[in-house]
Parts: C-alpha cells; structure tokens; sequence
C-alpha cells in the first residue's frame, strides 16, 4: 500500500499537465539534443562517458554502502558542475558563438524591410568569386599551394592580426603573386572581407580533432579544418601536392572542385538569393466554363445577327 500511495502522490504532483509544461519539456528536449550533437564528435564526448561510469560507480558503491568511496564520490559530484565547464571550455565556447553568429537580417521578416543589403553583398563578391575561382584554376594547373579564409559572420581580427594588412581588391595575378614560391607572403592564409584582401601571411588556428584527421592531408588542410571549427569561415584550400581544390566549413573538408563547380558553391554561400515576388498563376477554365462561354459566343452572335437583320426590314 506505501508503494500505491508513493506512487499516486507522483502522479498527482505532476497533473494536471499545461501548455507551459508541454513548451518546457520541449525546449529541454532540444538543448539535450543538441548539447549531445555537439559534443559526440569531440574529445568531450570520451569525457562525457567518463562522467557515466563515475556515476554508475557511485550508484554501486551507495548500494554496497561503501561508506567511504561513496563520500568521495559525492564531493566530486558537489563540485560537478565547475568540472564540466572547466573541461568542456573549448566546446561551450564553440556553442556560445554560433548562437551569437546569427544576425537579425536573416530573419525573413527583418530581411523583407531591407533588400538593398542583398544587392550590396551581390555586388561586393560577384567580382571577387570570379577572381578567386580563376586563381584557383591556375595554381591548381601548376601545383601551387595556396589558402583562401572567406570571413563571413566570425570576426577573424585574431587571425588577421598575425599577418600582413593588404586591403587589396582581388585578382588573379595579386593571388599568383602572394602565394608564388618564395615570396614574402606565401607561407600563411589569405584573408577576405567584403570580397577584399584584407590581409596576407596569417596563421590559422589547429584542429580540435587533430587525431581524427587523415594522416596524408598536410599542414594547409590541417589549419582549414581548424579555422572552420573555430568560425563559420568559408576556407579554400589548394594542394601543394597534388593540385587539388578544397573546401573546409564546419569542421569539415570537401574536396576534388573544378573552377565551375567551386564558383557554384560559393556564389550560393556568399550571394543572397533575392526573394521572388509571389505571381498568381492563372487556372485553366473547366470544361463546363468552356460550354458556358461557347454558348454565350453563340447566343452574342445570333443575337447581333438578329439586330442587323431589323436594322435592314426598317
């Protein structure tokens, strides 16, 4: 009978069941989501495993009342939530800033108020796509290594301040010469802003998962894939080696782009595609509306025949 009872005033306390509660319930469901998305590809994830065992060794240890184990686990547990974001400081950090990466004018309501942004940042990168996909085309056609960072919504003044200030409108010959072999400003990344060079000869931060990366991609892989997990930097990469085009966003990195296709891809990255007027189609007319406007040609025409003839009696 405790047990029915214990178990009625559970049930009691938690009807009856809002709205409110529905909406939190929800929200909790999305942040545990995505808290775990994030983390399940990162060394936070082993870290994560960790915590469980831990927890299933105190559970253990308070059911054989191991006394003294079980205090100690439970003043690490007091602590817990320091720990976390003591150890999971990198990957909150990473969190923290794609939540701030979002502007207001990409909310369609806000963006629909003010369209001229769309034909500025059009006009910004038609010019500079045209030039880094033609530069690409040649330094992949003589194996030169080159590496492009498209800053987008991430601020990269880190990165831009290790390198060389240019401010320079692109082109393909500024591009062959920077990354030319030998020359002062070839050993680092290019950096653009507003489809300017902004700077040269910056270096880019490592990898969080440098150990989960393929072991022949070199040093300019290694640092794109590490400027697109701490960004949502677009970063071009193209192989000293085997002159090949790649991309790295988010983490990750694309390869094997001709000139067309790279072109492709970053126009519908940096170009915001206008909103299209909504035009009402017009429906074709039913059959019955088609025996409907045959039979009122008909009775116009007979009718107009009608008055023609009374016209000629009178």
């Amino acid at each position: 009978m405790d047990y029915l009872y214990t178990f009625r005033s559970l049930v009691t306390s938690i009807l009856p069941i809002t709205f409110w509660d529905i909406l939190d319930i929800a929200v909790l469901a999305v942040i545990l989501y995505k808290g775990i998305s994030i983390v399940k590809e990162t060394r936070a994830g082993g870290l994560l495993k960790g915590i469980a065992v831990l927890f299933v060794a105190y559970l253990a240890m308070e059911l054989f009342e191991m006394k003294a184990m079980a205090y100690i686990m439970k003043s690490v547990f007091n602590i817990g939530l320091l720990a976390v974001i003591i150890l999971f400081q990198p990957e909150l950090r990473r969190a923290i800033e794609k939540m701030g990466r979002t502007k207001l004018t990409k909310i369609p309501f806000i963006s629909s108020i003010s369209p001229e942004n769309n034909d500025t940042a059009s006009a910004k990168w038609n010019d500079a796509i045209e030039a880094i996909c033609d530069a690409c085309e040649d330094l992949s056609a003589t194996t030169t290594g080159a590496l492009i960072v498209i800053e987008r919504e991430s601020k990269l003044g880190e990165q831009i301040d290790t390198g060389t200030l240019l401010n320079a409108r692109p082109s393909k010959e500024l591009f062959g010469n920077i990354f030319w072999k030998n020359t002062p400003l070839h050993d680092g990344a290019v950096i653009m802003r507003d489809g300017y060079i902004l700077a040269a000869a910056c270096f880019l931060p490592k990898p969080q998962k440098e150990e989960t990366i393929n072991k022949a991609l070199g040093s300019r892989h290694r640092a794109a894939i590490g400027m697109s997990e701490n960004s949502d930097a677009l970063v071009i990469v193209v192989s000293e080696e085997t002159g090949v085009i790649s991309i790295a966003e988010n983490g990750s990195l694309e390869r094997g782009f001709s000139r067309d296709s790279l072109k492709k891809y970053l126009r519908g990255k940096l170009i915001p595609e206008k909103p299209q007027k909504y035009t009402r189609t017009p429906t074709p007319p039913s059959s019955a509306e088609k025996k409907r406007s045959v039979f009122g040609s008909r009775k116009r025409k007979d009718n107009a025949e009608e008055v023609n003839s009374g016209e000629k009696n009178n």
